[in-house]
């Protein structure tokens, strides 16, 4: 199969013939149908976040169920299915209490000493990037890293819900379980960011403040639901929505990962509000609240992948799209070939676009 390999950070992916092996018994072979590009992947291209190289990167897909290991029991051949990165053991503390997006995932990589599920021509192996490694025209997964979705559900679509739309929404209706009428700000209008908006809308938040330093991005929030925009970058943008607010947001959800962008949502709460990081900030870089604002109830969180329950939740986002609830047309800039893909993580460098999406032929 052909897929796009990281060699070494800070250079070129390489996109060239990779072998994929047979599924284990709780693995799923899936051909790739659509994958975007996200602002994670360029983390570890950069070299920002490290990683084993060499690898294969790309983590929000859609594809078609091409075959099943002997213990699968939640998909068949030719479903429909998104990936998650966010793939679950089911029997650790994290998932049987209900927090499955925080299981470290160890019981759905292969074994120290197996074979590997991706390797070179001559046999070198090619090491898996977060469960998934998307970037490339199979996918070979654990069973905890999809779900079956509606045939009917376009995938190029459907990829997006992978990561970006769970993340924000699940950031929405699971880690913030934002009310009617509450106020939300959202830093950063990338695809999180958007996503964010568009569930902040369909959860019925009372106002969505939209904070993004391109005007680009700041109009396609308004499309997705934001009530008002500010320049994230201007003098004096929190007071801005401080000033609108009439003292603040109840949520402020910071989705680039940049200190800047995190300080600007802790600036931007009333009391007893919640700031919520989802950015892949720097490493180490810390985001804290100040004396007077834990004296004023406020609270930090961050929310990994939403804190999502993938299996229920991405079900969910489809049917919101098939209903005409969940904007997914607008998020998506442009659809790319894969021998496009170092293009469109230049592009999402200048940062005036949504999301770009690799589709494959079928």
């Amino acid at each position: 199969m052909k897929a796009a390999v990281l060699y070494q950070a800070k250079t070129p992916l390489v996109v060239e013939e990779v072998n994929i092996d047979k599924p284990g018994p709780h693995e799923v072979l899936i051909r790739t149908a659509a994958c975007g590009l996200c602002h994670s992947d360029l983390h570890f291209i950069d070299g920002a976040y490290p990683h084993a190289m060499p690898c294969i990167g790309g983590h929000e897909a859609a594809g078609i169920v091409e075959a099943v290991g002997s213990e699968v029991r939640t998909v068949k051949v030719g479903d429909a299915v998104v990936t998650c990165l966010s793939a679950f053991c089911g029997h650790c503390e994290f998932c049987v209490t209900g927090r499955m997006s925080l299981c470290l995932g160890g019981d759905t990589r292969r074994a120290p000493g197996s074979s590997p599920r991706l390797s070179k021509p001559d046999g070198t192996p090619v090491n898996q990037m977060l469960n998934l490694s998307a970037f490339a025209e199979m996918m070979l997964i654990h069973e905890h890293a999809c779900v079956a979705i509606d045939p009917e559900m376009p995938l190029d679509r459907a990829a997006v819900i992978g990561c970006a739309v769970t993340t924000g929404a699940g950031t929405i209706f699971n880690a913030c379980k934002v009310t009617p009428g509450e106020t939300v700000a959202v830093v950063g209008c990338g695809g999180v960011g958007l996503a964010t908006i568009n569930a902040a809308k369909i959860a019925g938040a009372g106002r969505i403040i939209a904070a993004d330093p391109m005007p680009e991005k700041r109009e396609l929030a308004m499309k997705l639901g934001a009530t008002d925009t500010v320049d994230a970058l201007a003098d004096g943008a929190a007071a801005q929505i401080v000033e609108m607010t009439k003292g603040g947001v109840d949520h402020a959800i910071e989705a680039v990962g940049r200190p800047a962008s995190a300080q600007l949502a802790v600036n931007v709460l009333r009391r007893g509000g919640t700031a919520t990081i989802l950015g892949m900030m720097p490493l180490a870089e810390k985001v804290g609240l100040g004396a007077m604002d834990l004296l004023s109830g406020k609270k930090l969180q961050g929310a990994i992948m939403g804190g999502n329950r993938f299996p229920v939740d991405i079900p969910r986002l489809v049917d919101f799209y098939m209903r005409g609830l969940l904007d997914l047309d607008t998020i998506i800039a442009e659809r790319i070939p894969l021998e496009a893909i170092n293009e469109g993580f230049d592009k999402m460098k200048r940062g005036d676009s949504a999301r770009s999406v690799i589709v494959f032929d079928q």
